[in-house]
């Protein structure tokens, strides 16, 4: 039966590959790699022969419907892979996936290596709710992206970047968020494996003096300390609205939740937070 695996590959230590991805490897047709001659180093060192063809950023998607259209014609079985990694994270392959769901071909995930998770899992810090951005555009839409890093309430954001461009991410950063800390991982899983981890104008200052800060590739954690304090400031702020609703408009607890909803933006959950903090307040 036609099939589409996405299988996660090394991201440094080949010894991270997985038994399950070797044996997809072996029962598929066909490999689609981000690069071929990446992928042909790792095909030969497991001594695994298939035909590949290259899926990359470039050609995915018109690639993608030509894939899908041969998996259910030729029935066959393919694997998707990218560099290194687990495949579209902030690598190709949403569109083959997208596509193959909407015609009904089975996407099977093959789990394994991942840079984000990795860094993530190492870091110290708070990581049941985290951002991932990838990597941030350049210039213009690079501030509009720090800035929605700065409106949100989730304490923990993800960023990859390059090693010509960490410097400058970090001291954008640090204008941004002078209280936060900061961890820099690199080289993942390789003989060379570095994390960097602290205040962050203390990280900048270390970056800036480190001769080899500009080899190998880059995942940034951003802890952002002042996530906690938007948001006991926005409990508050709707805890008063609430109030005043009851006191001036002489509304009950329901119809001051709906009017606080309806006339100042926050959602129904928040709302609903702060009434019941409100009661606990009210019955002390």
């Amino acid at each position: 039966m036609s099939k589409l695996y996405i299988v996660a590959t090394p991201i440094g230590n080949l010894g991270d590959i997985s038994k399950r991805a070797l044996d997809v490897f072996n029962e598929c047709d066909l490999i689609l790699a981000e690069d071929t001659r990446h992928t042909i180093k790792l095909l030969n060192y497991f001594n695994i022969k298939k035909r590949m063809e290259s899926y990359h950023k470039f050609n995915e998607k018109w690639k993608a419907e030509q894939i899908v259209e041969r998996i259910k014609t030729e029935d066959l079985t393919v694997c998707l892979v990218s560099d290194a990694g687990t495949p579209c994270i902030s690598d190709p392959g949403y569109e083959i996936v997208a596509f193959a769901h909407s015609n009904d071909i089975e996407v099977i995930g093959i789990p394994g290596p991942s840079a984000v998770i990795d860094a993530l899992s190492i870091s110290g810090f708070e990581i049941d709710r985290f951002a991932f951005y990838g990597f941030l555009d350049r210039d213009s839409k690079q501030k509009e992206k720090i800035a929605e890093i700065g409106n949100s309430n989730i304490k923990t954001s993800v960023i990859y970047e390059s090693p010509h461009r960490l410097v400058k991410l970090i001291e954008k950063l640090a204008e941004s968020f002078p209280n936060s800390a900061i961890c820099i991982c690199s080289d993942l899983t390789k003989l060379h494996e570095r994390l960097i981890r602290g205040n962050i104008k203390d990280v900048l200052e270390k970056i800036k003096n480190d001769e080899n800060i500009e080899k190998g590739e880059y995942v940034v954690i951003l802890q952002n300390q002042e996530v906690e304090e938007k948001t006991d400031e926005v409990k508050i702020s709707v805890e008063a609205l609430l109030a005043d609703k009851i006191v001036r408009d002489d509304c009950t607890m329901k119809e001051a939740i709906k009017k606080v909803v309806d006339e100042h933006g926050y959602s129904k959950n928040q709302v609903y937070e702060a009434s019941l903090n409100l009661k606990t307040k009210m019955s002390n």
